[in-house]
């Protein structure tokens, strides 16, 4: 490698390139035409970026002010060239722009390509967007000429896509005035792309709403041929566009290939005018659960391109994608002011509150096309449950949730105190990891006998904003496995309620006395359970601790410095626990190994291990060998 770089100087791409680009050129696609959207929306990307440098700096534009994409084909010999005349680039960013990927999710994009050797490969590149290398799928070679704005140096990059490129100086005469061009060696089998009919369908099925106009170039020395305007899709009336269109423009600005679940189009006027356009995706976005948790909304003010990183929407609608533009904030918007206009924050919370208007409003009229939505996103919406105090009871009435009684069937919370029992005072739900372990705790069996509806909250996060959600319309949320059940109030059928001991026996209450002495430290109390019919036992949070999954949580994050003591519930109704009830004190150490027993029968039943497994296993050998005396 040289040190001059006046000369060319060949380089090998950054380890994720290498690889990405490994994958491009020997996996087979059935459908490659993403790759001339993704280069139309990086020149887009450029002009955009030349309008807002220009605000500040008016001599970039020369004498060439109009922004412009070129489509040039020449099909004897098989190239393929994309031309713009925005900002350009130099060296340094030449080599950071394509010899390097910053973007996040790039290494999850491609173990999901790698995974996906078949025909679900299409939709995988489409559905991520792999930007300029996705040329890679149609040429064996691609050279990048380009020029900055303001400069006189052009520099050439070429590579095969095989481990290196090449970047060296460009001819003045053989470079743009100012942007890029970007030249496709196409291969023998994507030959056609030359095709005028089969461009100027690409074009205008996937950029036909790109911001700045296309044209197409047929052959060397013909006419310039525009194929699309530049009139931005946003600012037309919702009658004037068909649903196509949003499709497209959808597909172009979230970098998906899929359909969009629901479109949100308006002009807000008053006070504050602006112009939105929002989709809610069809498929969950790559980088959903992003650590950054970044918002993906554009930025426009007059349609100029202003930032991608304006944090228009809260954090749990960064599954949104789409953008604002605004008549009002002023073009030449630096970070500081984004972060305190309070323009801005009027615009953001305006756009929340229509979105989560129009969410609504489709949970009401299609609960289908809602429930697809709350399958993908719900894990999400529901961190504003924690996190938006102010929207708190909005996003409460769009949650769904499985219950003990729902199936496979989402449940509303206007569902569930419809259906409320006579007596019945909360609305109760169990947090855990697990529907099917939840399903199967014991703590449940009191409510199912009564036909109480359980929520079954199985996300990370529904252990948090539970708690922060004390209510529902004047019904507060109650955890089944914490305090007491509260179900005296609710009637058992009658051929159960025959069998019901409203009070406990002094052989029970002795025993229940028993287990406490026993048990020391281990437990804060022992109580005779009206939420258990069938099973000997359970553990339960005491009245006013944190809920046990939430416990367990912030335990396996080391933010848990002591955790409270359980409180064991007996079913004083259990056969077993009745005979072990009745025995004496000549069966004392028996009686010992047996309430330790039931603690651990309890905990395993909780989703814990023994709290002395060896413990455990020489109480349980005793215990054996004295039944088969």
């Amino acid at each position: 490698m040289t040190t001059d770089i006046k000369e060319t100087e060949t380089r090998s791409f950054e380890a994720d390139v290498a690889r990405l680009l490994h994958m491009m050129v020997h996996s087979v696609y059935s459908d490659r035409d993403v790759f001339l959207r993704e280069l139309i929306s990086n020149a887009a990307d450029a002009c955009e970026k030349l309008r807002y440098e220009a605000i500040q700096n008016p001599e970039l534009l020369g004498d060439d002010p109009k922004p412009a994409i070129t489509i040039s084909a020449d099909p004897d010999a098989k190239r393929l060239t994309v031309e713009d005349n925005g900002i350009g680039m130099d060296r340094e960013e030449l080599v950071e722009a394509l010899g390097t990927i910053a973007r996040s999710g790039t290494r999850a994009f491609m173990e999901r390509i790698e995974a996906a050797q078949s025909g679900e490969g299409a939709e995988l590149i489409g559905q991520f967007g792999v930007g300029f290398y996705s040329a890679f799928m149609v040429a064996d070679k691609v050279e990048v000429v380009t020029r900055k704005a303001g400069s006189d140096e052009a520099w050439r990059w070429s590579s095969d896509g095989k481990g290196s490129y090449e970047i060296a100086p460009a001819a003045p005469d053989d470079a743009p005035k100012r942007g890029t061009r970007v030249v496709l060696h196409l291969m023998e089998d994507a030959a056609s792309y030359t095709q005028p009919y089969q461009l100027e369908r690409m074009i205008k099925e996937q950029s036909g709403h790109a911001p700045v106009p296309v044209s197409l170039v047929e052959k060397p020395g013909a006419d310039h041929r525009q194929i699309a305007d530049g009139t931005a899709l946003w600012v037309k009336s919702k009658g004037d566009i068909k649903p196509k269109e949003y499709t497209d423009f959808y597909r172009g600005v979230s970098g998906q290939y899929d359909e969009p679940a629901a479109t949100i189009h308006f002009r807000a006027e008053g006070r504050h005018e602006y112009n939105v356009l929002a989709f809610v995706p069809g498929s969950r976005p790559f980088d959903l659960f992003d650590q950054d948790r970044k918002g993906r909304m554009k930025l426009y003010v007059r349609r100029v391109f202003i930032t991608d990183e304006a944090n228009l929407l809260p954090r749990y609608l960064r599954f949104v994608r789409g953008l604002v533009d605004s008549a009002d904030l002023p073009l030449n918007l630096s970070r500081e002011m984004i972060q305190e206009s309070p323009l801005l924050a009027a615009i953001r919370k305006g756009v929340t509150n229509r979105i989560l208007s129009d969410m609504t409003k489709l949970a009401e009229n299609d609960p289908d096309a809602y429930a697809k939505i709350w399958e993908n996103f719900g894990v999400v919406l529901k961190e504003g449950l924690y996190e938006d105090w102010e929207r708190r009871e909005q996003l409460l009435k769009l949650a769904r949730f499985r219950s003990t009684t729902s199936g496979e069937s989402w449940r509303s919370l206007a569902d569930y105190v419809a259906a409320m029992k006579d007596g019945q005072k909360a609305i109760y739900f169990m947090t855990g990891d697990d529907r099917a372990r939840l399903e199967a705790s014991p703590q449940l069996e009191g409510f199912r006998a009564r036909g109480v509806e359980v929520l079954l909250l199985t996300d990370p996060v529904d252990s948090f904003w539970v708690t922060m959600a004390p209510e529902f319309e004047g019904n507060p949320l109650k955890s089944v496995t914490q305090g007491g059940a509260d179900l005296s109030d609710i009637a058992l059928p009658d051929d159960m309620a025959k069998t019901e001991h409203t009070q406990t026996s002094p052989e029970i209450a002795t025993f229940i006395a028993f287990l406490k002495s026993t048990l020391g430290d281990d437990i804060s109390d022992v109580k005779a359970s009206d939420r258990l019919t069938e099973s000997a036992v359970c553990l339960v949070a005491p009245e006013g601790g944190p809920d046990r999954q939430i416990e367990r949580l912030l335990s396996a994050a080391g933010r848990l410095d002591n955790a409270t003591k359980p409180v064991l519930e007996i079913n004083p109704r259990n056969e077993r626990i009745l005979a072990l009830a009745k025995l004496g004190d000549s069966n004392l150490a028996f009686r010992q190994d047996v309430a330790h027993l039931l603690y651990d029968e309890a905990r395993v039943l909780d989703g814990d291990k023994p709290t002395d497994p060896k413990a455990f296993s020489e109480r349980m050998a005793r215990v054996i060998a004295r039944s088969i005396r």
